[in-house]
């Protein structure tokens, strides 16, 4: 007995010696930075500019933005005309997207053009003259919106077929992750909660709820899905199409 004890110890030893060995190299090198975390704030900056004032719990604006045109419909509507989806619209592409006509149109062109800026030259636009942020958010506020705008923009038209408005994605894929991520706050029939559309009535405007999956629902717990893949995405928008419309 005593012999076998004095072996284990002596393999033991040489077995921790070999371990100490073959991981000092290791614990000696550091991991290499990780790289920033972006994507929270770009979604944070999604819902700012889908309603700002929400998302900061922020009284809501009472006087038209001096900018919105006085000659369309929602000139007489602050809660509406101070957002930045109202003039830029749900796509980005302002006049030359969705809201080319309709009541959402405004003339103003979109964000598009701002893709890839610096998001400092952002900031700045955001507090000119015609847009009137300044002091209206805090610099944290501004930081996720730019961000939003420079790195967050999706071409909605590689997504959505502008000749039908429709997704174009595999409904049969849509239903699986619908019903495994979506359902339970919307129900499988998608006309959950009861204080909003149907879901299959909502996707009357794609661009709309493409925006809100992936960036969510300003002053809501609905989750932000823009870390998954974007064809998930369109395909569960595809299967939105098959809800009931109405109640």
């Amino acid at each position: 007995m005593k012999r076998d004890t004095r072996l284990w110890i002596s393999v033991l030893g040489a077995l921790s010696m070999a371990f100490a060995g073959a991981t000092a190299g290791f614990v000696a090198t550091p991991f290499p930075a990780a790289a920033a975390e972006v994507q929270s704030s770009i979604v944070r900056g999604g819902q700012l500019y889908d309603k700002w004032y929400k998302v900061i719990k922020a009284e809501a604006p009472k006087k038209a933005h001096p900018a919105y045109p006085a000659d369309r419909k929602y000139a007489k509507k602050p809660k509406s005309n101070w957002r930045c989806k109202e003039c830029h619209g749900w796509d980005a592409m302002g006049k030359d997207g969705a809201y080319a006509t309709g009541k959402h149109s405004t003339g103003i062109k979109g964000i598009n053009g701002m893709a890839g800026a610096d998001p400092a030259k952002i900031v700045a636009v955001l507090k000119d003259k015609t847009h009137g942020y300044a002091g209206k958010m805090d610099e944290a506020d501004f930081q996720d919106l730019a961000l939003f705008v420079s790195k967050g923009q999706v071409d909605m038209g590689a997504y959505i077929d502008r000749a039908t408005n429709k997704p174009k994605g595999d409904k049969a894929k849509g239903e699986v992750y619908f019903n495994t991520i979506c359902a339970q706050c919307h129900g499988k029939d998608g006309l959950l909660p009861k204080d909003m559309k149907p879901m299959g009535k909502q996707m009357g405007n794609p661009w709309e709820v493409m925006h809100k999956i992936l960036n969510g629902q300003p002053g809501e717990q609905m989750p932000a899905l823009r870390a998954l893949d974007r064809q998930i995405v369109v395909d569960i928008m595809s299967h939105l199409t098959t809800l009931p419309k109405k109640r």
